[in-house]
């Protein structure tokens, strides 16, 4: 674990010969494959050659090659055999993407990311106590690809993937057993889980936030108890990631009432494993540049353009929004995977994820991203008493006689006792985060005051259960630039 601190103090000193070394080496071993034929791999001497011939791509663009690669062809995007895909949603042409992770993506790439996330926090933490007991992982499921005639390959959650191919000393040392971990009944899962791990030493736990609070309320539910801190005494960490964790603080620090509990974001996506929260007294992220990604950068107003000018990682300036281009070892080729980051420090290089490149308001040109919303939410929360569970938002336009406004569903742990006071702190904290949100408010000149429905507890679950979504890979949408979850989910609401 010292000698990877000491290697990643090579790539915080080095980060632009990192990168371009990695762009050179990705390039050099891909050059044989038909996607590297096709766009002269070998002949890239630089990167604006690379930016000039190699499109940016979004997962349509690569279906035609994934979907042979799911059929067991090999050689088009990666050199090496690919026989597993991280399934994950949000693609317009089917229900899942399926993401290619070759064994190098597994390997230097997810795998390495969790073995540095151990070295940072052993390294910030020489006191723990987290290897005297198991690592709850709450993951998602995996099955054999149907599409390969050979059933030579597999897809699943990218958690499932990791799990499956964990080496058994880590497997030693993860519950629940492998079977429970990977079973894809989403509601029975949680159940076997809950019953599993109940009586387990239990020192720490992996997982996205939403889910891991439906697991903690249900064993909570089977021991008649207040505090997982009764259940597990010797819970020491949470590690978490998908989800921004800010709007979910208070509700943890409920759960588990300790000011010895550790939290520690990861930013572990299917396309790749690009972030770890390196500092004690900071939220920020480290970008880690040494796991076979090459990263480039949209500028936010280049996002809607046709053919976006991207920016490299020496570059980028502090505090604007830019969506994510990467180039990895799995194949991935200036692939645009629809999240966005802001940098918060470029000596190192740490980020926050600030949203998603398709999940904004921006109906009256108030261009309100989740960040903002999710910190609204959280300072809301504060200065009412109140625990968020959920929430999702979208637009209420204009119509004769009446403003137009946000729409908000907000789903509680604990509900404030005063509805018109936390929606007025939340707008005004909306206003202090951004200023063209604010303008339009100015005297209700475009927008009025948000509408809030403040819903009863299990109501987001129910929705992503009728939706067909449970299930660790699946997101609830926050924030839609149209109607399309708010009037769906309103009208379960309604006819329940």
């Amino acid at each position: 674990m010292k000698k990877r601190i000491h290697d990643m103090e090579l790539f915080i000193k080095y980060p632009h010969d990192v990168q371009e070394e990695l762009r050179r080496g990705l390039l050099s071993r891909a050059a044989r494959t038909e996607y590297g034929r096709k766009y002269g791999f070998e002949d890239l001497r630089n990167r604006e050659e690379f930016r000039n011939r190699v499109p940016i791509v979004t997962y349509e663009d690569l279906y035609p090659y994934i979907e042979r690669l799911m059929a067991g062809e090999q050689n088009l995007l990666w050199p090496t055999e690919v026989r597993w895909f991280a399934k994950s949603s949000g693609t317009t042409n089917a229900r899942s993407k399926f993401i290619p992770v070759s064994n190098e993506a597994l390997e230097d790439c997810h795998y390495k990311g969790g073995k540095d996330l151990l070295s940072i926090y052993v390294n910030n933490y020489p006191d723990t106590k987290m290897f005297t007991g198991k690592n709850l992982v709450i993951g998602g499921s995996q099955q054999v690809n149907q599409f390969d005639k050979n059933a030579k390959s597999y897809y699943g959650d990218v958690s499932a993937v990791l799990i499956k191919n964990l080496p058994f000393w880590a497997q030693m040392v993860r519950t629940p057993s492998l079977d429970i971990a990977l079973m894809d009944e989403w509601e029975e899962k949680i159940e076997k889980m809950a019953q599993y791990t109940i009586n387990e030493n239990v020192t720490s736990i992996s997982g996205v936030p939403t889910w891991t609070i439906v697991l903690l309320e249900r064993i909570l539910e089977i021991r008649n108890t207040s505090s997982i801190l009764d259940v597990w005494p010797n819970l020491e960490a949470f590690i978490h990631g998908a989800v921004a964790f800010t709007p979910y603080e208070k509700l943890f620090n409920s759960l588990i009432p300790s000011s010895n509990m550790r939290y520690m974001e990861t930013y572990n996506a299917s396309e790749g494993f690009f972030g770890i929260q390196d500092q004690t007294d900071s939220k920020e992220m480290l970008l880690m540049l040494d796991y076979g990604i090459y990263y480039e950068f949209i500028p936010m107003d280049e996002w809607n353009n046709e053919h976006p000018k991207t920016v490299g990682l020496d570059e980028v300036e502090l505090g604007k929004n830019y969506a994510i281009i990467i180039s990895t070892n799995a194949g991935l080729w200036r692939y645009k995977i629809g999240d966005t980051i802001r940098f918060t420090s470029l000596d190192p290089y740490r980020i926050k994820i600030s949203g998603r490149t398709k999940h904004f308001i921006n109906a009256f040109g108030e261009e309100l991203i989740i960040e903002n919303a999710e910190e609204a939410i959280a300072e809301a929360c504060e200065q009412t008493d109140a625990e968020m569970e959920n929430f999702t938002a979208g637009p209420k336009y204009l119509e004769a006689g009446s403003k137009g406004c946000h729409e908000w569903v907000i789903e509680f742990n604990k509900a404030p006792e005063n509805q018109t006071q936390f929606t007025e702190i939340l707008d005004a904290k909306l206003r202090t985060l951004n200023s063209d949100y604010d303008a339009k408010r100015q005297n209700d000149m475009a927008l009025s005051l948000p509408i809030i429905h403040f819903v009863q507890k299990g109501t987001f679950y129910s929705w992503m259960k009728k939706r067909g979504k449970l299930g660790g890979q699946n997101k609830v949408p926050r924030l839609a630039n149209n109607r399309e979850y708010l009037d769906d989910l309103l009208e379960m609401i309604v006819s329940a």
